[in-house]
């Protein structure tokens, strides 16, 4: 007997075999098509025959679909809105037949206004990740899709008229002294601890009374980007400023719900963020995001203004590798005049000493 449906309750089921020309080429089946109409259910069961007969005649790999895939990944919450956009597009296809050009292809259709950099991070990567969880399982092939080009990214920031990649100022003592004039205790010492400690914005918001060792001077900061959650040294200075700060309990605006008490008085990334703009706009200095003020002032500070070693200095801020950071987050602080005065001192020094020599010579 063929799939058919029938109601069980509020919903349609389906019973029955797969077959094909005739013959079953399935075991006995049950399921809940999870359609509350039989028209839906219908629907249902002709989409997962087809399926199964195609299966049946090209293998398992080579039927395998989209939606097989996308129904074995685990998407997290900031995936799967990402993921929604993208199902709508790739719904119904093979995965043998979603090239990397095809993805490519699909970056503009969904963002027309995006930088390239939004395109890798909110498509190429979500399909990447969907594709190669069902290779891990062994369903499918792997998919690898090489970014954008440096070409590619400036046409594109010409066509939608803004600039991707803007430059990064990072932050130092002087910024930080300036924002103490507006900023709550809370945002102030925030801002010192990241630039102090290289941690970033979710860590520190994080940071409970339970996680303060102010006897020992450290602080256990979660795990974030790879890196294990771990203790993490604090200076003096930063160990009377935390024994002074009380820790409170933030409040969710959209519930109203308090939460559990916080170190740096901000449950989430957003208000502390919110906090930091309005503490620069009212101090009448330039806004820098929490990583820029943080990690890049943090390292900045230990290789540029200090000129620490590369091993050392990733190792405090935690980097696997010394390469990364030096490429990232140290910033030249060099005034480009004077550089340029100094190439031409050099010229005059070196003219002097060769009339030097050739009076000596004589």
């Amino acid at each position: 007997m063929s799939l058919k449906a029938y109601k069980r309750g509020s919903t349609w089921w389906a019973k029955g075999r797969i077959e094909f020309e005739g013959r079953p080429i399935s075991e006995y089946l049950r399921f809940s098509t999870g359609a509350p109409t039989e028209t839906g259910a219908q629907e249902v069961i002709a989409d997962y025959t087809q399926r199964e007969i195609r299966r049946h005649l090209v293998g398992e790999e080579a039927s395998f679909t989209w939606d097989d895939a996308i129904v074995l990944y685990d998407a997290k919450p900031n995936e799967a809105k990402f993921l929604i956009r993208i199902h709508e597009e790739l719904t119904g296809k093979l995965i043998s037949a979603i090239h990397p050009q095809t993805v490519r292809d699909l970056c503009p259709k969904l963002y027309p206004t995006a930088s390239t950099d939004t395109w890798k991070r909110q498509v190429i990567t979500p399909v990447s990740a969907v594709i190669n969880n069902a290779h891990n399982l062994g369903k499918c092939p792997p998919i690898r899709i090489k970014g954008f080009t440096s070409a590619q990214r400036i046409a594109q920031d010409e066509a939608r008229g803004r600039q991707s990649r803007p430059k990064t100022t990072p932050g130092d003592w002087q910024w930080i002294n300036q924002l103490s004039e507006a900023a709550n205790p809370y945002v102030q010492a925030g801002v010192e601890f990241m630039f102090e400690t290289g941690c970033r914005i979710g860590q520190l918001v994080a940071v409970r009374p339970q996680d303060t060792d102010l006897k020992n001077r450290r602080v256990w900061i979660i795990a974030q980007k790879g890196h294990p959650a771990q203790w993490v040294t604090i200076s003096s200075d930063m160990m009377i400023t935390l024994a002074n700060l009380p820790p409170r309990k933030p409040k969710n605006r959209k519930t109203g719900v308090i939460l559990p008490l916080r170190v740096f008085g901000y449950a989430n990334r957003t208000g502390f963020t919110s906090a930091l703009r309005t503490a620069c706009k009212n101090a009448g200095i330039d806004y820098r995001t929490p990583h820029a003020a943080g990690r890049h002032g943090f390292y900045t500070e230990l290789r540029v203004r200090q000129g620490l070693d590369p091993i050392t200095a990733a190792a405090m801020g935690r980097w696997s590798k010394a390469d990364l950071p030096d490429s990232v987050y140290a910033h030249s602080e060099a005034d480009e005049g004077s550089v340029r005065e100094a190439i031409r001192t050099n010229r005059v020094q070196r003219k002097h000493r060769g009339k030097v020599t050739a009076l000596k010579k004589k």
